[in-house]
């Protein structure tokens, strides 16, 4: 399970004295155990901490561009390391030709025909492909085949 591979990675970054990554596992575990307790739950599955770990990935994305922007770029080099740190936890992401594919499937099965069923379509996608790709992408990816039905 995810959890015992944080934890463990955890525990040798101490041993290691990795001051940055046991920082970044020491925050994440803290997210996963604040999100267990607001859900009464000892642990999370996996896919709950995916969320967890994109969640915070979107947090260092936000922070580069702020960092960048702002001219302070040691700290968005620290927030890239960071970064690289947490993408190791998420599963390999499917390519966008496989989404595709994925989304062909769930729009012919729903019988979606238009933009007013993209709820319908993201919610039975959301499912498939829960912690495999990236949200914002299978959006827009969605909104582009229902707007050209082939």
């Amino acid at each position: 399970m995810l959890v015992e591979k944080i934890f463990d990675d955890y525990k040798e970054a101490m041993k290691a004295r990795d001051s940055l990554k046991s920082s970044v596992l020491s925050f994440l575990r803290a997210d996963m155990l604040n999100l267990a307790t607001a859900k009464k739950k000892d642990r999370l599955d996996d896919a709950e901490i995916i969320t967890v770990i994109r969640k915070q990935i979107k947090q260092r994305q936000d922070s580069i561009e702020q960092f960048t922007s702002g001219g302070r770029l040691e700290m968005a080099d620290k927030e890239k390391k960071e970064l690289d740190i947490l993408k190791n936890y998420l599963p390999a992401e499917l390519s966008a030709e496989e989404i595709k594919q994925l989304i062909e499937e769930v729009v012919i099965t729903i019988g979606a025909n238009g933009v007013k069923d993209m709820g319908k379509v993201m919610k039975e996608l959301s499912i498939k492909l829960a912690g495999k790709a990236d949200g914002r992408l299978v959006s827009d990816l969605v909104k582009q085949r229902l707007n050209d039905p082939s």
